[in-house]
């Protein structure tokens, strides 16, 4: 895909970590670590294997991940590092400003976002974007940036609110799906957020294509259907 194909989106995946019932992190927040290495390498893999990765504001203030893939040999390019900021929460203190020189970072935020409190620095891209009917960063605009800035494949990596964003609005294509052994019950926080559904009919669709086993995890992968 061309950067100038704005016709043709980008290609999203949905990544999950996950406890057997669903849950990425306790009520309290706590989520490190659900899955194991093993688990975690893939997921190192899948970022080098797409051109961007997204999580919401939510992710980084719980985690400050850097979301570089880190592989051994060193992966040939790190994928672009996107942060889903409608309310401008994220700090100028982020792990993902701080770590410029190991890939560019862009931050999706509103049109009307002052962007004052950010770092201003070579490496680091803002995407302004309108507002949907909720007031949240239009997605449909994100895409259109994402292509713009020459991606093709987008992993959705958290959290729970943005992956329920992409999925209800039908843009994603793949799940990989990393299950942990482990049960964490119903007050756990939910890997995707509300979907709205009225009818059993309009749920999205998915067809396992592989099922393997990534040490003691399981790790599924979902293509949507036709």
């Amino acid at each position: 895909m061309s950067a100038g194909a704005a016709s043709v989106r980008p290609t999203v995946t949905l990544k999950l970590a996950t406890s057997l019932d669903g849950r990425i992190a306790l009520a309290s927040g706590e989520s490190k670590w659900i899955t194991g290495e093993a688990a975690r390498a893939e997921v190192h893999r899948l970022r080098a294997n797409h051109d961007a990765v997204i999580v919401g504001s939510e992710t980084v203030l719980a985690d400050d991940p850097e979301l570089t893939a880190r592989l051994d040999p060193p992966a040939e390019r790190q994928p672009l590092r996107v942060i889903a900021d409608s309310r401008g929460r994220v700090p100028a203190t982020a792990k993902l400003f701080s770590t410029l020189e190991m890939g560019p970072v862009a931050v999706a935020t509103l049109e009307t976002q002052n962007l004052d409190h950010w770092p201003s620095a070579q490496g680091l891209q803002f995407w302004m974007l309108p507002a949907d009917d909720g007031g949240s960063i239009s997605l449909p605009e994100l895409m259109n940036s994402a292509t713009r800035a020459g991606v093709s494949s987008l992993m959705v990596e958290g959290g729970g609110q943005l992956a329920a964003a992409f999925m209800r609005a039908g843009l994603v294509d793949r799940i990989e799906w990393f299950r942990a052994p482990v049960v964490l019950g119903g007050d756990a926080r939910p890997c995707l957020g509300g979907l709205g559904l009225e009818k059993l009919a309009l749920a999205p669709a998915y067809t396992r294509t592989s099922v393997k086993e990534a040490g003691p995890d399981l790790w599924e992968s979902y293509e949507r259907k036709a």
